[in-house]
């Protein structure tokens, strides 16, 4: 063999030995559609509390007298849910900015699905201080896209 191909061997050996990411083909993966769609619902919400829109935040919610949303207390209703939403978060101070983190979407089957994750809200300490938590909601996808239907939110 010549001297080269042996160093060229030589060089591309240590540098896999040395550097194994070198060795590896990146691993791309994919959302499932339904996955994807679901958790947009819940990045248009975060948009929408970020803008101080708690209109727009509710339209992720099912507009029925069947929706829960659980915290301290349990809300019945969309109007109840926009109620306590309205109640706690009367301006955009105290909305603050909120973030989620950790997504899961679960599907259930073509018409239900879970989804949990983490909140964290940024504020001062005049209008409630800094909050974080977690969050499990249901979702059933409806004629007008994925709405929530139950949200059961640690603070």
């Amino acid at each position: 063999m010549p001297i080269r191909f042996r160093l060229y061997t030589a060089l591309v050996t240590a540098a896999l030995v040395c550097f194994p990411a070198f060795a590896q083909q990146p691993q791309l993966t994919t959302i499932p559609k339904q996955e994807l769609d679901i958790i947009k619902v819940i990045l248009a919400q975060e948009a929408a509390w970020n803008r101080g829109d708690l209109e727009g935040f509710s339209e992720a919610y099912k507009n029925s007298p069947d929706t829960l949303f659980i915290t301290n207390a349990v809300n019945r209703g969309f109007e109840g849910m926009l109620g306590a939403y309205k109640r706690d978060y009367p301006n955009k101070a105290t909305m603050g900015t909120l973030s989620f983190s950790e997504l899961e979407a679960h599907p259930l089957d073509e018409r239900f699905a879970v989804v949990i994750g983490r909140y964290h809200l940024e504020r001062g300490k005049k209008e409630g201080g800094n909050a974080d938590g977690l969050f499990s909601l249901v979702l059933e996808k409806t004629d007008k896209g994925w709405k929530i239907i139950v949200d059961h939110t640690t603070g």
